[in-house]
Formats: structure tokens, C-alpha cells, sequence
């Protein structure tokens, strides 16, 4: 008997975007080499992620930076343990309790903003692990990941938008949180109490859908 799979020409089965489940997409593309974009050529280390996709809850960022490059796991610099200290403050392990990820898998040089080609061909990496993870919950840290996400606004302000909860056709079974970047936080640390009570709220909202974490 043969299965869908079985099916797959040699190159398909390399290929991390039709990974049967996430631990084939995740050890797929992190062995791929991928060459989609122009940031292969200085990066050390593809970063899939970090932390647990059966969670049901994912954070997902701009990019890698120098430390998540070289270790191949997401949010592990300085901007990772202030949004390592955020989660446990309202009780979220960031190694059991969601899965961490980017818009890109790659560094952009001097941990810029990745170009828009950049995302264009990386993000079908984003695509395929929320379609295999399936998370109840999106938290988009930072202007970066929910513009990719939310429609081009022209008076876009990430200080309108941050704190509020919204969904989006394409996945309408997930509520999405637009978040300020850790990053960010460690350029404005005042603003760490209001970052907080938007987790807070999160938090409040997942309880009433029975979706917490035990």
C-alpha cells in the first residue's frame, strides 16, 4: 500500500514546506542549506525556532540576531531573556509553553530589518509552521512580524495597534496579539509595565478559553 508520501520524488521529500509533521519540517530546513535569499551567504545557522509546537501558543519576531545565529535557536540574545522574563512573569515557560519563531530564518546583516524580497522568500517557512502547529494564540512581537501579517495600513502606528487582539482570515481558528518587540523594550525599558499588562491580558483572554497552559 501506498501513501502520499511513498509518492513524493526525492527532491519533494527534502523539501521542508510539504513535511508531513513539524519535527520532519523543522529538521528539514534546518539541514536544507536554504539559498532562497540573499541572507545565506553570511549566516551561521538557519533558526527554525525555539521552545515546544504542540504548545498552542506561538510568538514569532523579525529576525535572528547574532547570538540566535550562532546557536541555531530563536530569541537566546538580550532581547530573548527580556521576553523570557516577560512569559514567566505570567506564568509561561518559554521552553514548554509555546514555540518562538521568526519572519525570517536567517540574520539580516547588523540585525537590520529584512528586506521585503527576503520575507517574500522566507516566508513560506512562517506559512507552513502554523499550518503544522495550529496554535490558538499569535503573539506578533514588534512592527516587523505584524505588518507581514496585518494589510498594509497607511497610517500604520505600532503604538495604536499594540496591546489589541484581532484575527485574520486565513487563520480564523487563532487570535492574533500585536506586541512590542523585547528588542524594543531594551531601547525603552519605561515601557516594560505596559508590556506586561498587554501579556497580562493575554493571558486573562486564553483563561476564558479554557486554552492556558497547566
Amino acid at each position: 500500500m501506498t501513501t502520499a508520501n511513498d509518492e513524493l520524488s526525492p527532491a519533494a521529500a527534502d523539501d521542508p514546506l510539504v513535511a508531513p509533521d513539524y519535527a520532519a519540517f523543522a529538521a528539514l530546513l534546518r539541514a536544507s542549506g536554504c539559498r532562497r535569499c540573499a541572507l545565506a551567504a553570511a549566516r551561521t545557522n538557519i533558526v527554525v525556532d525555539r521552545g515546544d509546537p504542540t504548545a498552542g501558543i506561538m510568538a514569532i519576531g523579525e529576525g535572528p540576531g547574532e547570538q540566535e545565529d550562532l546557536t541555531g535557536r530563536a530569541f537566546v540574545g538580550r532581547a530573548g531573556r527580556v521576553l523570557d522574563e516577560l512569559l514567566r512573569a505570567i506564568g509561561l515557560d518559554p521552553e514548554r509553553h509555546l514555540l518562538i519563531a521568526n519572519v525570517v530564518k536567517c540574520r539580516p546583516p547588523g540585525n537590520r530589518v529584512p528586506h521585503a524580497d527576503e520575507v517574500a522568500a522566507c516566508i513560506p517557512y512562517l506559512h507552513r509552521q502554523l499550518a503544522l502547529v495550529r496554535p490558538h494564540t499569535v503573539l506578533l512581537l514588534g512592527a516587523t512580524a505584524y505588518r507581514h501579517f496585518v494589510p498594509a495600513q497607511r497610517s500604520f502606528a505600532m503604538e495604536r495597534e499594540v496591546g489589541r487582539r484581532f484575527s485574520l482570515e486565513a487563520w480564523p481558528e487563532t487570535a492574533f496579539y500585536a506586541l512590542y518587540h523585547p528588542a524594543y523594550l531594551l531601547r525603552s525599558p519605561s515601557k516594560k509595565p505596559l508590556a506586561l499588562s498587554h501579556l497580562a491580558l493575554v493571558r486573562e483572554q486564553v483563561e476564558s478559553r479554557g486554552r492556558w497552559p497547566a
